[in-house]
């Protein structure tokens, strides 16, 4: 199995993230890491596990480096694919749309076949709504260096437990 994380280099909170995830797998894991500024088709489509950064922008949108690679991944055959996101978020600054791109590409990748792993509790949070939510769950890892930035690491650590139990 081929696993990527794919996140922006430039998206300085969701880049150290995803440092402290690749850190994490250690040798455990031969984790490709991949810049979403450059992403191309073959590239994404080349993996069979993915690990996706996502922050939330303005009033929950995706930041433009997804929002450009939408077309392209609406056209994409996910089958087969495990998908895991994490994201980050303000959950006082945006409390009406907290975390919600985690929500949309989770959805729009679901839709085309893929399998979203990793879902986490919603628990210790206070906003008003997020796409990000199904079942009474966060669709991927959400992360609030804003407000929440002491929890970060459990959370980090906690999700990965998890993960490791299903990328291999």
């Amino acid at each position: 199995m081929s696993t990527a994380i794919i996140y922006s280099f430039t998206s300085n909170k969701t880049a150290k993230a995803g440092q402290k995830i690749v850190d994490s797998f250690g040798e455990s894991l031969k984790l490709d890491v991949v810049d979403a500024d450059n992403l191309a088709e073959e590239k994404f489509l080349a993996y069979d596990q993915l690990i996706l950064g996502v922050p939330t922008w303005f009033d929950g949108e995706l930041p433009h480096y997804w929002d450009e690679f939408v077309p392209a991944m609406e056209e994409m055959d996910m089958k087969g694919k495990k998908v895991a996101i994490y994201g980050l978020a303000d959950q006082v600054g945006y409390p009406e749309n907290f975390a919600d791109g985690v929500g949309i590409l989770a959805r729009l990748l679901r839709d085309r076949g893929a399998e979203i792993v990793g879902m986490t509790d919603v628990d210790n949070y206070t906003f008003e709504s997020s796409h990000a939510i199904e079942d009474g769950q966060f669709l991927g890892l959400v992360l609030d260096q804003e407000n929440q930035a002491r929890l970060s690491k459990k959370r980090i650590d906690n999700w990965l437990e998890d993960l490791k139990k299903i990328f291999k």
